[in-house]
């Protein structure tokens, strides 16, 4: 069976389905034209976002000029279009409804719950700052959880698929007040994206999100489960106060013993496995993760790490450990061939090393 792209979440179903429900809103609405007009002879060479944003411009084109009208009619019919496809949206309104702020923020309140206005936000935000997160302060209180969380997520500073937020990453301290609102919203879903913007800004401010979250630790239950959560990128740089805070001593008295890779080699492609034993001469909170250097297209190495356990162990307690390792290529890591390395890190440190050689794919 075809592997499922995730373009296809824009399908000529969705796009038949939009037109039906534009036409009950709208009775001249044009349904054979615009569904033409979107599925047209490049719509298979399009990926996700050019998908989402060719939507977007033909309902720009069918749509009644007036940007107020047309944004009456999509308010209208988002409660009958809900979930990640229908991001065009909020996409109308960040295209095509700068200038017209009060009923475009508006807009993408209402959007929001039903999709995500997330991205849209952002450029409203770099053009009027000060007024944008002003309103996200007041939504931050909103009584629907969708708007609460897009008070934190659309002005995390490093948000994926979305612009960066240069300013903030600079000084976050506009976003602060939000994520002081949020961190024991009732719901998970809002408290998670607190973590995420915690972590977007320790990136820059480890020094500030450490102290954000020691004074939070132990204030809250909710909150402090998502702690970790926004020092994850912390803890796996191995930062000793964001050890500390969890109880992981930089002074381990843990060893890595009997480190091997189950092959000598390894094709780009292929899988392979490696183990080790984590002995632990007098006991206590253990952190263990490994690193692999990947080989980059430069012959860099850079290392990502990956998470295995934290536990605590009892003195002279030994625990054996394997893993695998996947060279297959994806769209989120490609690899090279070269020799990698491999880490074992405990307690934010690298305790244990080997090598593998990665050859071409076969």
């Amino acid at each position: 069976m075809e592997d499922f792209k995730l373009k296809n979440v824009y399908n000529p179903e969705l796009v038949r389905s939009l037109a039906n429900v534009l036409q009950e809103q709208m009775p001249t609405f044009p349904t054979q034209n615009f569904v033409k007009s979107i599925l047209d002879n490049d719509w298979e060479n399009r990926e996700l976002k050019e998908r989402m944003r060719h939507i977007t411009v033909c309902l720009r084109e069918f749509l009644p000029s007036d940007y107020e009208k047309a944004l009456h009619i999509l308010r209208a019919i988002a409660p009958s279009c809900v979930g990640f496809p229908y991001l065009f949206f909020p996409d109308f309104v960040e295209q095509y409804g700068l200038e017209q702020e009060e009923i475009s923020l508006s807009a993408l309140e209402l959007f929001t719950q039903f999709s995500s206005s997330e991205f849209a936000i952002r450029p409203f935000i770099m053009r009027n700052p000060e007024c944008i997160m002003a309103r996200m302060l007041d939504w931050a209180a909103h009584p629907n959880h969708h708007v609460r969380r897009l008070a934190s997520e659309g002005c995390r500073p490093r948000l994926p698929w979305g612009t960066a937020l240069k300013a903030f990453q600079r000084d976050p301290a506009p976003i602060l007040p939000i994520l002081e609102r949020l961190k024991a919203d009732e719901s998970e879903y809002v408290r998670r994206s607190v973590a995420n913007n915690l972590n977007d800004i320790a990136k820059d401010h480890p020094d500030l999100v450490l102290e954000i979250a020691s004074r939070w630790k132990g204030a809250n239950t909710d909150t402090d489960r998502i702690i970790k959560h926004a020092l994850r990128t912390l803890l796996k740089r191995g930062n000793p106060a964001a050890l500390a805070l969890f109880g992981f001593s930089e002074k381990t008295s843990a060893h890595v013993s009997k480190l091997r890779f189950h092959a000598a080699s390894v094709a780009i492609g292929e899988s392979t496995t490696f183990s080790f034993d984590i002995v632990s001469e007098k006991g206590g909170d253990i952190r263990v993760e490994y690193g692999v250097y990947y080989v980059k297209a430069s012959g860099e190495a850079v290392r990502k790490v990956f998470f295995i356990h934290e536990k605590p162990y009892n003195a002279g307690e030994t625990i054996s450990i394997t893993r695998k390792i996947s060279f297959q290529q994806r769209t989120t890591r490609k690899h090279y061939a070269g020799e990698h390395r491999l880490v074992v890190i405990v307690n934010g440190k690298e305790l244990a090393e080997t090598n593998i050689q990665v050859s071409e794919e076969l």
